[in-house]
């Protein structure tokens, strides 16, 4: 059996990393030299996600793309938050003998 928890809580990590690695990007983008760091996610064979960081092969930036993927790593995190605590919450009914 699957467990939704586990499925969320690897989307949320996965979110994190992305905010962390475009923050990353941002922050040296008047870098001299500096090349950006791009994250790949994977799919798990029983659920989930991994994520890698891997650096960009030419320098620059892409300060648009960083942003972007800012606002969908938050609306991802907020929304694996969201099975995470539905996936709590309904766990505790199936247990709760007294209702």
């Amino acid at each position: 059996m699957v467990n939704l928890s586990t499925i969320a809580l690897s989307g949320m990590n996965a979110a994190q990393m992305q905010l962390n690695t475009s923050a990353h990007n941002i922050a040296n983008i008047n870098t001299t030299g500096f090349k950006r760091q791009e994250v790949t996610q994977t799919a798990q064979a029983q659920g989930g996600v991994s994520t890698s960081v891997n650096t960009a092969s030419v320098e620059g930036d892409a300060l648009v793309t960083d942003v972007v993927t800012q606002l969908q790593a938050k609306h991802a995190f907020i929304a694996n938050l969201a099975v995470f605590k539905t996936h709590d919450k309904l766990a505790g009914a199936l247990l709760d003998k007294s209702a």
